[in-house]
């Protein structure tokens, strides 16, 4: 129901969006809400998780339920992660600031984008606990190493590598509201959709200044641009990345590497060769191949391919806490939330990304009492009905 009226309490992630919608201009929820293509693989990730039924299990003891866990070997609070997001700042005033600070009281790691609004230094300065950070590969390897060098600095020491983007997707939605599109019409679009935001326009656009790229401000000729940017990174996306490039990654990191976008068995034994620590079985959230199958489909194989190597976790259609069981019953070690916290944080800032967690926290603390299982290390695939995919 997407036109339907927002509720004044929201409760689920379908509740944030509607609230999103209503308070960001038209292009930037739809960079948000949108995939590529026909959006198939976005459908696809959330029924994914719908197909999958759980056991109900009666008179057993789940007096002492405790969704506490380890991501990489730092606490959390429930085993989930928010996903890494391009433009995220502009959702909220400093919005991954504010994202950072709900993602610290609830104890959960969060992931700064390359191609974020606000500076890694400032988002980890929001934190108590360490922040991640998320990278492209760019062809400029300089750049790649000067970035790396200064998070490092910055305090970094979890690193995200996405490797499903040689290409940005077709994101149809994108062009219809002219971004990346040349020319004064374009801008227009954007300008008469900002102008329908007055509290957007005020709150995020004149006070939450400045809309940079904070990550790439050395990089970007002109990073208050969103055309200029835009052109700058589809320029500088490498398709001729290839896993011997993983070497030199390796031998510029220090610290702990994560790769986002596996979606094969294969791959996944190369990614456990590789020197990675861990990977994150993703489509980028339906935003890139279209059409391409669900990741929650795709996660059992890879769990059996290299669970024993590497520590395995899954994003793409996660709604709610009993879909984060799902993701757990078939093998990962947690999952990543990413338009649900991006729609949470546009509604509420701060306070309604921590109220999307502690809900999510809620129904994943319930779905286990009900299932009879109190510890996040006993949840298996015994727990839904028919077993795994």
């Amino acid at each position: 129901m997407p036109n339907a009226r927002p509720s004044p309490f929201p409760a689920t992630a379908d509740d944030y969006r509607r609230l999103a919608r209503r308070r960001l201009p038209r292009f930037l929820f739809d960079y948000v809400d949108g995939g590529a293509g026909r959006e198939q693989t976005l459908a696809a990730n959330a029924a994914g998780f719908d197909a999958l039924k759980l056991r109900q299990r009666v008179l057993v003891d789940v007096g002492d339920i405790d969704t506490s866990t380890a991501l990489l070997g730092q606490p959390a609070d429930l085993p989930l992660m928010l996903a890494p997001a391009g433009l995220a700042g502009m959702l909220a005033r400093r919005g991954e600031v504010q994202a950072a600070r709900a993602a610290d009281s609830r104890h959960l790691p969060m992931t700064v984008s390359t191609v974020g609004i606000c500076p890694f230094a400032e988002v980890q300065a929001a934190s108590r606990q360490p922040v991640w950070f998320q990278l492209y590969m760019l062809r400029d390897r300089e750049a790649v190493g000067d970035i790396l060098d200064q998070v490092w600095a910055d305090g970094c020491r979890t690193l995200v590598f996405t490797i499903d983007l040689p290409l940005p997707g077709m994101r149809h939605r994108d062009t219809r509201n002219g971004l990346g599109v040349p020319g004064l019409r374009a801008g227009l679009v954007r300008a008469r959709q900002v102008l329908a935001r007055p509290r957007w326009l005020h709150d995020v656009a004149l006070r939450g200044k400045p809309l940079t790229f904070g990550n790439l401000t050395r990089q970007v000729p002109d990073a208050r641009n969103l055309d200029a940017f835009k052109a700058w990174v589809d320029g500088q996306f490498d398709p001729t990345v290839t896993w011997d490039d993983m070497d030199w990654l390796r031998k510029q990191w220090r610290g702990r590497l994560l790769l986002k976008g596996v979606m094969e068995a294969d791959d996944a034994r190369r990614a456990a060769d590789s020197g990675a620590d861990g990977l994150i079985v993703s489509n980028h959230g339906g935003r890139q191949l279209d059409p391409v199958a669900a990741s929650i489909r795709k996660l059992p194989a890879i769990v059996d391919a290299v669970g024993d190597q590497l520590d395995v976790f899954v994003d793409g259609g996660i709604r709610g806490g009993a879909d984060i069981f799902k993701a757990l019953a078939l093998g990962a070690r947690g999952a990543l939330v990413g338009r649900a916290w991006l729609w949470a944080l546009a509604a509420g800032g701060q306070h309604g990304v921590e109220s999307l967690v502690d809900a999510l926290q809620r129904e994943l603390a319930l779905t286990m009492t009900l299932c009879g299982v109190t510890r996040i290390a006993d949840i298996n695939h015994h727990h839904l009905d028919g077993g795994p995919l």
